[in-house]
């Protein structure tokens, strides 16, 4: 059933630089069928019985969930390990933090990362329509730096970047012809992150964003703008920030497009639990964990090229930045409890977009959410996952284009 790793081993000179870095073993447990694997000197060896050792850990899930994982296109929750266990589809046992420690060579190993592969669109040499800015500004009384894209006219179309990631998500729609003739659409990069410094003395403190400092962020660089009744677009937290938004300064904004927006988001992993603070630890490159985890948020049918840049934004993270984010993510930017309920009557329409492959905000959550708030709009995305302005951008204007020609039109 895995005998498909024992080549991906040899092929990408990547893989085999990680597997010269690495030495463990581990097993694979379909049902009751076992197979053993072993990482030794940059050799990986499948073995049908265990050596003496024992193996560090152990992958265990059904031969039907392993099944839906191995197909060529796998059901929503079975594309990549992380998400297999993320939704309750494999168990992982033993050493839990050296599973996190070597999760980018597991999924290179393992998972269809390079599923989908096309060659991306040529695009002929030549200054793109779009420029950076630094803007200087005040955020809370701090000084910050902030730095921004921007490409288009017309009414303004912010756009807010996932959690450890920056502006850089949205580089297709800031180059889109057809959206930039309409809206003038700025993308800027969170403090922290990106080409955006933290603020002086940073070095004393541990980043964690909070739902006051993440709006006092937004409204102060529209302030900063001058910007008037914007439209706000936001993914993953960005798209739990435009719903605070909407609560808290709902008459500043045009509109809301909330893309894997929803009420709450938890890790409902079975098994014991990650290394406490996974993603900012010295045992851990937290780089190489956060892109392999954002693998599993990819649909699988998402070009491999786009895939892999967006992967490739978070493996270029600060440190602690992913961490700190998701913060607000699971728990102070939580509108369970009733929360939420005064959106309904918000004077920002807020319109919601989720992708089929997301096993954070599912597209039950954003259902949800929708029905709560009686949303201007909700559709279901398929074929796409948490990213879809940067994993899948072709097939997400199909989505957005129509929202945005609804917004205008009101």
């Amino acid at each position: 059933m895995f005998s498909y790793i024992k080549d991906r081993s040899k092929e990408n000179p990547q893989v085999q630089l990680l597997l010269s870095l690495s030495s463990f073993s581990f097993s694979i447990f379909a049902d009751k069928d076992a197979t053993y694997v072993k990482i030794k000197d940059g050799l990986l060896s499948l073995l049908d019985t265990p050596q003496s050792e024992r193996p560090d850990f152990s992958m265990i899930a059904s031969a039907e969930a392993w099944g839906n994982f191995l197909s060529d296109e796998p059901k929503p929750g079975f594309q990549t390990l992380s998400t297999m266990r993320r939704r309750r589809h494999m168990t992982v046992e033993g050493d839990v933090g050296l599973f996190f420690r070597q999760m980018l060579l597991l999924e290179m190993l393992f998972s269809r990362l390079d599923a989908g592969a096309q060659n991306p669109a040529y695009l002929p040499p030549g200054l793109e329509a779009v420029t950076g800015h630094y803007l200087r500004l005040d955020i809370k009384g701090i000084p910050h730096r902030v730095y921004f894209e921007e490409a288009g006219s017309g009414p303004p179309l912010i756009c807010l970047h996932t959690a450890g990631s920056d502006g850089r998500q949205f580089r297709h729609i800031l180059n889109d012809a057809e959206i930039t003739s309409r809206f003038r659409v700025i993308a800027f990069d969170l403090p922290w992150h990106g080409k955006s410094s933290p603020p002086n003395g940073f070095q004393r403190e541990v980043y964690e964003l909070t739902t006051d400092l993440y709006v006092a962020s937004i409204m102060a660089f529209v302030d900063a703008m001058g910007l008037d009744k914007p439209i706000v677009m936001g993914c993953s937290i960005g798209g739990r920030a435009v719903l605070h938004l909407a609560l808290r300064h709902g008459e500043r904004f045009r509109a809301a497009i909330g893309l894997q927006s929803a009420l709450y988001a938890e890790d409902i992993s079975l098994g014991p639990l990650p290394p406490e603070r996974a993603l900012h630890r010295p045992d851990i490159h937290g780089g190489m964990l956060s892109g392999a985890s954002m693998a599993g948020m990819i649909a699988p049918q998402s070009p491999a090229s786009e895939r892999w840049e967006t992967m490739w934004h978070y493996m270029q993270g600060g440190p602690g930045i992913f961490h700190g984010d998701v913060q607000y993510y699971f728990k102070d930017g939580d509108l369970r409890n009733g929360l939420a309920e005064p959106l309904r009557n918000s004077p920002c329409p807020i319109y919601l977009l989720s992708g089929e492959y997301d096993p954070s905000a599912t597209p039950e959550m954003g259902k949800e959410l929708a029905e709560l708030i009686e949303a201007a709009h909700f559709e279901v995305m398929r074929g796409m996952g948490h990213f879809p302005m940067s994993e899948n951008p072709d097939l997400f204007r199909q989505y957005l284009l129509p929202v945005l020609e609804k917004i205008e039109e009101n």
